[in-house]
């Protein structure tokens, strides 16, 4: 306890932004510094989210579309896997587990065994690297949403990561039939996208070689 008038000096810490992040997601937003804190977070997502559909947008071709999203995947699996560790997916094979719940949603119960199968790959193939944009698109979305479900619900246990995981993957499915469009399952493979090189010609566009 310290009496009336006393002052005490404390430590000073810096924090990365992520830290920032996670502190302000998950303080009180009756405090005003915390509002302040989170409509800020909010707004700078969204700026990202239109800087990288104008990018997007500016691609041309199927390869490039896919090898956007590609990248898009690998950074968002990133995200999500963070936003999993904390919920209590630590261990290799849970994760595993967790990535399949996820999979067996949007796919409509297959899992990623299942799914290699059905489309012809073998186990030590990746099945992302095989994914053309529309493909890559619906799990991009699903890694997003889940990602923000489980740190904005402040999930925790493994079982109800799993479930987060499914029901948001089952949403995306739900989506892609109500507007018509091609099962994730039974869209084409395109080449190994890890084969190909990014490289730049006269137009300053993107093309790909092997």
């Amino acid at each position: 306890m310290i009496g009336s008038g006393a002052t005490r000096e404390l430590e000073s810490a810096k924090l990365s932004r992520y830290a920032c992040y996670l502190i302000v997601q998950n303080a009180d937003p009756a405090k005003e510094v915390v509002a302040l804190g989170q409509t800020y977070f909010a707004v700078q997502t969204r700026l990202q989210e239109i800087r990288q559909m104008e990018e997007y947008n500016q691609l041309n071709t199927e390869d490039e579309k896919s090898f956007f999203l590609r990248g898009e995947l690998t950074r968002n699996n990133l995200l999500l896997a963070e936003a999993a560790k904390t919920a209590g997916v630590v261990e290799p094979i849970d994760y595993a587990i967790f990535q399949n719940h996820g999979y067996m949603g949007l796919y409509g119960g297959l899992d990623a065994k299942a799914i290699r199968e059905k489309k012809g790959l073998k186990k030590s193939q990746n099945l992302p690297d095989y994914m053309g944009s529309s493909e890559l698109a619906a799990n991009v979305f699903r890694a997003t949403q889940t990602d923000d479900k489980l740190r904005r619900e402040n999930i925790v246990g493994k079982e109800k990561a799993n479930q987060t995981h499914f029901e948001v993957g089952t949403k995306v499915r739900q989506t892609i039939q109500e507007l018509g469009g091609t099962m994730p399952e039974n869209l084409p493979m395109v080449e190994n996208i890890r084969n190909w090189k990014r490289v730049k010609n006269g137009s300053n566009s993107l093309v790909f070689s092997d």
